[in-house]
């Protein structure tokens, strides 16, 4: 039933050398061909796993759709924090989230945002991508929030705005240098003085 996950599920214990090979292959074929199209089957034939073993470990396809999701947020903040802490200067700090969007554009995320890619194909929002998919995006508004000592917000959505509008143009209108010209209208809005020497937000 969407919306209903096992109590205990990928995130509640550690994950095994089989249960990390099939979040891989999960990764893979669903970021790539899109989750309604990939069976459990394919997954556990990619993973060298039996299905058994999959849903032993997992649940279901919707506990394994959230790791997949989990995962790929992980890995995406753990990069975009580790580029902003060797940005020494606040105002180049915020700048150059847009250039570490675009590096994750070109080799990580061709095919878009997969949390917003999982909340097309599942579009009940009662299901759990999309409070996974408010969570990450929340983070990312929260983090130009910090970044920038916008207190009360207005600045923080612009910059989120033309963060996730780069990441569409990108993947969807083919604008190769998508983050780029987002960087240059940031650059345009945000204060030259007075932004905070925050510290950065760590992991999910």
């Amino acid at each position: 039933m969407p919306g209903t996950m096992p109590a205990d599920t990928a995130q509640d214990r550690p994950l095994t050398p089989a249960a990390r090979r099939v979040l891989q292959a999960a990764n893979e074929l669903f970021y790539e061909r899109g989750i309604g199209s990939v069976g459990m089957e394919l997954i556990a034939a990619q993973a060298g796993v039996t299905k058994k073993t999959v849903y032993d470990r997992f649940g279901s396809k919707d506990a394994l759709i959230l790791a997949y999701l989990r995962a790929r947020d992980e890995r995406w903040r753990e990069f975009l924090t580790g580029r902003l802490a060797a940005v020494p200067d606040a105002r180049e700090r915020v700048l150059a989230t847009f250039d570490a969007l675009g590096d994750w554009l070109s080799t990580e995320s061709a095919r878009g945002c997969s949390m917003v890619n999982a909340c097309a194909e599942l579009p009940d929002p009662g299901h759990p991508v999309h409070a996974v998919a408010a969570e990450q995006k929340a983070w990312i508004r929260d983090l130009y929030a910090g970044l920038t000592g916008d207190a009360a917000g207005a600045l923080a959505d612009q910059l989120l705005i033309l963060h996730e509008g780069a990441v569409v143009a990108f993947s969807v209108g083919g604008v190769r240098d998508a983050a780029a010209k987002a960087r240059a209208a940031a650059d345009a809005i945000i204060p030259d003085t007075g932004l905070p020497d925050t510290g950065l937000p760590s992991g999910r």
